[in-house]
Formats: C-alpha cells, sequence, structure tokens
C-alpha cells in the first residue's frame, strides 16, 4: 500500500497492526498452553494462562481508543477507514479468543485429579489443534490482506462443528455408562464447546479480513456442522 501525505497516519496504522500481532501471538500460547495444561493436568500452565489475559485485555482496549482517535484525527475513507475498523473488528474477536482459552484452563485446574478417559482427552487435543491451525491461519490472512486464505479458514470451520458434534456424542456416552464420570466429562464437554467458540471467532476474523480487502460482506452463508443439539434431542 501507498504511503499517506500524512506520515503519522501510516504510524497510527502500524501501531495497530502491531498490536494485534502481539494480541494474535499471546492468543495462539494461550490455547496451545490451556490444552497442554487439561492434557496434562499442570496446574501452574493453567495459572499462567489465566495471568496471560490480563495483557490482552489491556492490548484490545489500547486497539480500541487508538482506532477510535485515528478515525477522529484523520477521517479516513474507504480502505483506510475500513483497515481501522477491522482493526477494532479483529481485536475483538481475538480478545474473546484469549476468554475462551482462559476458560479451558479454569476447567483444567477445576478437573485437576479426576479420572480422565485418554481416549475423549486426545479427541479434545485434536480439535484444539485444527482450531489452532485455523487462528494461525487467519491472522496471516490479517496481515497479509490474502482473501483467499481467509475464505479458506472459513470454509474449515465446518470440519471443526462436525469434530466437536463427534465428541458431544462419545461424551454422553461416557456419562450415561458409569456416572462417576459425569463430573469429568462436563468440564471437558465445556472445554470442547470452548474450542468450537475459538473455531467461529477464527471464521468472524476470516469475514472481517474479505471485508477489509474487498469492502463488502461476504453473501454466502457461514457453514455449521454443529449437530450437538439434534444429539440430545435423538438421545431424549
Amino acid at each position: 500500500m501507498a504511503e499517506h501525505i500524512v506520515s503519522s497516519y501510516d504510524t497510527d496504522l502500524q501501531d495497530l497492526r502491531r498490536r494485534i500481532s502481539e494480541m494474535g501471538g499471546i492468543a495462539e500460547k494461550m490455547l496451545v498452553d490451556s490444552i497442554a495444561a487439561l492434557v496434562r493436568r499442570d496446574m501452574p500452565l493453567a495459572q499462567a494462562v489465566i495471568a496471560a489475559d490480563t495483557r490482552l485485555d489491556v492490548l484490545q482496549r489500547e486497539v480500541e481508543e487508538s482506532a477510535i482517535l485515528t478515525i477522529a484525527r484523520r477521517q479516513p475513507l474507504a480502505i483506510d477507514l475500513r483497515e481501522t475498523i477491522a482493526a477494532i473488528r479483529v481485536s475483538g474477536d481475538v480478545e474473546r479468543i484469549g476468554d475462551l482459552a482462559k476458560n479451558i484452563a479454569k476447567r483444567a485446574l477445576a478437573i485437576g485429579g479426576q479420572f480422565q478417559p485418554q481416549k475423549i482427552v486426545v479427541g479434545v487435543q485434536h480439535m484444539s489443534d485444527l482450531v489452532l491451525g485455523q487462528l494461525k491461519d487467519v491472522l496471516d490472512a490479517y496481515a497479509q490482506k490474502d482473501t483467499a486464505r481467509a475464505l479458506d479458514v472459513w470454509q474449515r470451520d465446518n470440519a471443526i462443528d462436525a469434530l466437536y458434534t463427534s465428541l458431544f456424542r462419545e461424551l454422553l456416552t461416557y456419562m450415561m455408562e458409569d456416572p462417576r464420570n459425569i463430573s469429568f466429562c462436563t468440564h471437558l464437554l465445556f472445554c470442547a464447546k470452548n474450542i468450537e467458540r475459538i473455531g467461529d471467532h477464527t471464521t468472524n476474523i476470516a469475514e472481517t479480513v474479505h471485508y477489509l480487502v474487498t469492502g463488502e460482506t461476504l453473501a454466502i452463508e457461514r457453514p455449521k456442522g454443529d449437530r450437538s443439539i439434534d444429539a440430545t434431542v435423538a438421545g431424549e
């Protein structure tokens, strides 16, 4: 993109990008560490994830305040206005991703030493790996203004929803087979739902990238493969 006549405006935009890049790095690490804490029963690591959310909240507020000041001072138009608005949107989604990773860490603390069916834990870890891939790719798409890559992330979310539905059904089965599994499986179900919601936020960011580059919203319906409600009704 060509430099603006007012060089300080370029500085404003670069500062927004820098903060969002830092937010993305923190959110990625929080997700990785929260799942590691869950799988390894690592309580100190879970506490570290919870503590990391404070920095993410601060950065999100800074992005929002800086973007609003930029709009007020520069009165940007077209792509410049979209970039400023996109920064607000993306920072909000990344902050929510951090909140969801923090929730997983809290569940890891709550589970503690409870019995964990390893097969289910591995399933949750696999789901988180797929979502982490989506998060990395969509943040790169935002940084590079790559609409093709963003659309790829948007389309892949259907697989996350389908995997969540499968895990949901499997967890219900464990709970019905043995009441002693109910507490652990309930916590794990919330963890899986948090991961699925992180996937939804990556698709939000993908849609923002498309808007940023084209100035238009995606005209097709978002793919959804979450059938957990159907599974519950069938079970009843």
